[in-house]
Order: structure tokens, then sequence, then C-alpha cells
């Protein structure tokens, strides 16, 4: 089975475009004011519009309040929510029921005790993220984890790898990890926050080719 592309961050209509027609499956729209990648809901709901039904919309939150979120919900309408802060479990699975929206979690790995630790989130989320720790902000650093970790790793749900990932190493990382899905941001920008749409058509040329 092929494995599933993310492309998270985007802000413009025309790397959006690029993700799409480079076959992206998912695409990620940032609502955390402390990221480059920040996007208003006015903005996020402008660029849901163009996204075509067969690519599902990931909109990634860090601890927003129950009343904003209820308000990007309604302005994005996305597919799922990438919860990226400290949310548990219960969180999680107190907006699944109420919402009926699929819930991922991003986790920072790092040792083998995190994987261990993940499983706490079985029936809670409908896919785990693993990504590296948190710094500076809680993703999109551009830094990856020993991804050796995941070698022999028996997942209790849905997962993905996230961090670090580029062009360059994605297809040995798919190799390496037998990652269902991968996800990236910084690795297929120019600068902070700035989609470079080669990049993006290079790293969905490279994940498709394994």
């Amino acid at each position: 089975m092929a494995t599933l592309v993310k492309i998270c961050g985007l802000s413009t209509p025309e790397t959006l475009t690029a993700a799409v027609q480079a076959g992206a499956d998912y695409v990620g729209l940032v609502h955390f004011e402390k990221s480059p990648r920040h996007l208003s809901l006015a903005a996020a709901a402008r660029l849901r519009g163009l996204i075509p039904p067969q690519v599902k919309t990931v909109l990634l939150v860090v601890n927003l309040a129950p009343a904003l979120l209820a308000e990007a919900l309604r302005d994005v309408r996305p597919d799922v929510v990438q919860f990226h802060g400290s949310e548990n479990p219960e969180t999680l699975a107190r907006f699944r029921a109420e919402t009926g929206i699929a819930a991922w979690r991003a986790l920072g790995v790092r040792d083998a005790d995190s994987l261990t630790d993940a499983a706490r989130f079985h029936g809670a989320a409908d896919r785990l993220l693993f990504d590296a720790p948190a710094s500076g902000l809680p993703g999109g650093n551009g830094t990856r984890f020993d991804w050796d970790l995941l070698r022999a790793y028996k997942a209790p749900i849905p997962w993905g790898l996230a961090g670090g990932l580029t062009p360059a190493n994605v297809a040995d990382a798919i190799r390496l990890t037998g990652a269902p899905l991968v996800d990236t941001s910084s690795g297929v920008e120019s600068a902070p926050g700035i989609k470079d749409v080669d990049r993006i058509a290079a790293f969905c040329k490279a994940a498709r080719s394994v």
C-alpha cells in the first residue's frame, strides 16, 4: 500500500495547488499564532475553499480553548484536527465523540519509552504523528529523531512520521520505518513559513517512489 503524504503549513493558493497537483493526500493549515505558518481563521477558510474533496484538510491547533476550537471548526470545516500541544487522551476522545471529526495527536519521540507511552492514546486518537521533541515550537522545526526506534514498532493505532523529512531523505525514511504516512512542513520551504512549489513536488515524487 502506498505511503500517504501530508504537506503541512500551507499558506498560499499557489503552494496549496502545488501540493494537490503533486498528489498529496492531506494538506495542513496551521492555526497557532507563534508559528511562522500561522493562518487566521478567515485565511484558513479561504484556502479550505480551494481544496478538492479527494484531498483531506487537516487543521493544526495547539492547546486551543474549546470555544475557539468550535469557532475554527465552523469556519474552516476540516476533515481532521491535529492536536499538537499537551492535549490528553480524554480531550481527544471527547472531541471525537462530540464532533465526529477525526483527531490526530502529534507526539515528540525521545526514546523507546516515548513509543510505549503512545499506547495511552489507543481508542482516543485516529492517528499518531511521531515527531522530534518540541524545540521552540511544538513542530515544524526541521529536526528529526532516531528513526531506528520505529524499525520494529508495532503500532496499536494508525501512525505517521514527521520531523526533519525532506525530498532528499523521505524515501529512506519510509524504507527504514515502514511509515504509513509522512508529514513535512519546513522540509519543503525556502525560508520559515515560505513553501517552495518545486520542493513540494519533489517530496511527493520521492515518497511515491518507494
